[in-house]
């Protein structure tokens, strides 16, 4: 016997009430019971010894997030933060050999000439802290900042070196990111936003592109997702014309149907990742739209960080990751491009520096104030640097510039743990190599890691036969930057 027309439509209404209204189906039910045996599943890949998994908080957490403002191409300690009056007396001389034998580098000779700066410092606050004229903003958060001055790296080319600092190895491609990590380590607060979000601004995307923010072997549902301007921040997120949320919802439900079928038939974790994409997905229908339209936020807000709603840029960007940590969004990367400054047409240290210093300092700064006015800072980790810094002798192109240097640089941190109004580390009368508390990469890792309560030596994940972590097999926490 045929249903009859009424009985067919009650039916529909039925199961649309079932999907739409409760917003939950059978794919619902299947995501909850995988990712339970998800959950189970990395339990067993624990290393032996550690009753209480890889995964989870190992001790109390100082912080909940991480903004890490990413100054791809590398920024100038020596313009920036280090100033050495011993470098300007020896302005033009040939560097001794002492300093570089044994050493290479990107572009420059061994016998290149050392370079001072024409750039003017103060000390700020009542830590001192010494700050050049091309940040004029920061200089007002400096007590709430701690330089770094001894930060050192291993590679001196750009791709190897952003992807060394955001995945603790240079070499592979396919090495999970920090923030993707962080994100599978502890996992997000937000239940409608991705635990990792990447925004960037510039000229062009950072050397080295989407492997910056991969999840490398990680499931893929902990990537970095990277968000635009504009009415479509999430390409292919909006639904087509004619789809409202009652069919979209009874879309994913019939896909995640089929897709729970095949993980009974295969056990393919991807397969719970996957699921877990599409309830994403439906849930930032709304909430991504909501983020990313400014005009809610306060004209004086909106003028400390010299943001515009509607415009693509570092400040915009800056107040985007305030409301993406109060979102409770677990890691943001901000990646501004252009820093990398030999002195070639467009990069010397000049008009170039001063331009990318205009573009980034206004917002890094208010960024740091915003989030102690709301008390978020208490909670969140902000970090400001690039990959490695610039070398004390000068590189002769269009103009003057300096090369890639991997010995010592300057980062900034606040927030979250961090004890601030200090300056930790030192270099030479030069600014060629660190001579008290240098701070490798790896040390940096472990250190971010511990102030989310995360042991970094127990954060691993079995990969072709053996386990894996951020830090490898290296890695020391920095006890003079923790409160």
């Amino acid at each position: 016997m045929h249903d009859s027309q009424e009985q067919r439509l009650l039916r529909d209404i039925t199961r649309r009430h079932f999907f739409h209204d409760c917003q939950v189906g059978l794919g619902s039910v299947a995501l909850g019971t995988m990712l339970a045996g998800e959950r189970q599943a990395m339990a067993e890949l624990q290393p032996p010894g550690f009753t209480n998994g890889s995964r989870g908080l190992h001790g109390v957490p100082k912080a909940k997030s991480v903004i890490f403002l990413f100054m791809a191409g590398g920024p100038s300690q020596l313009e920036l933060f280090d100033p050495k009056p011993k470098l300007q007396e020896l302005n033009g001389q040939v560097i001794p050999e002492s300093y570089v034998k044994g050493k290479r580098f990107a572009f420059i000779k061994p016998d290149a000439k050392l370079l001072g700066t024409v750039r003017k410092f103060g000390t700020h606050g009542e830590s001192g802290a010494v700050i050049s004229e091309c940040l004029p903003h920061l200089t007002t958060v400096a007590d709430e900042i701690c330089l770094v001055r001894s930060m050192s790296t291993d590679v001196f080319n750009h791709g190897p070196a952003k992807l060394f600092m955001n995945t603790g190895s240079p070499q592979f491609m396919g090495r999970p990111s920090m923030g993707s990590w962080v994100s599978y380590g502890i996992g997000s607060e937000s239940q409608n936003l991705p635990g990792f979000v990447v925004l960037q601004s510039g000229p062009r995307g950072p050397r080295g592109g989407a492997p910056l923010w991969s999840s490398g072997f990680l499931p893929s549902n902990f990537q970095g997702v990277p968000l635009r301007s504009g009415k479509e921040p999430i390409l292919n997120l909006g639904n087509p014309p004619g789809i409202d949320s009652g069919r979209q919802r009874d879309f994913i439900s019939a896909v995640n149907d089929l897709n729970g079928l095949r993980h009974e038939l295969t056990q393919d974790p991807e397969i719970t990742t996957r699921i877990a994409s599409y309830e994403m997905a439906y849930r930032m229908q709304t909430s991504a739209p909501e983020l990313m339209d400014l005009k809610g936020e306060t004209q004086e807000t909106l003028e400390l960080y010299g943001a515009e709603p509607g415009k693509h840029s570092f400040a915009n960007n800056c107040l985007l990751a305030r409301r993406l940590v109060e979102r409770g969004v677990r890691f943001v990367q901000l990646y501004h491009t252009d820093w990398d400054h030999h002195g070639n047409a467009g990069t010397e240290l000049g008009k170039s520096l001063d331009e990318r210093c205009l573009e980034v300092d206004r917002g890094s700064a208010a960024l740091v104030r915003d989030l102690k006015r709301s008390g978020l800072l208490d909670d969140t980790i902000v970090i400001w640097g690039g990959e490695f810094g610039r070398t004390p002798q000068g590189e002769p192109r269009d103009l003057m510039g300096r090369d890639h240097h991997v010995e010592a640089f300057t980062m900034w941190l606040a927030g979250g743990g961090i004890k601030t109004g200090q300056t930790i580390g030192s270099t030479d009368e030069i600014g060629y190599n660190v001579v008290e508390d240098k701070v490798h990469v790896h040390d940096l890792h472990a250190t971010l890691l511990h102030l989310l309560g995360i042991d970094h030596l127990k954060l691993t994940y079995k990969f072709q036969g053996r386990n894996y972590r951020l830090t490898d097999v290296h890695g020391n926490i920095v006890s003079k930057l923790l409160a």
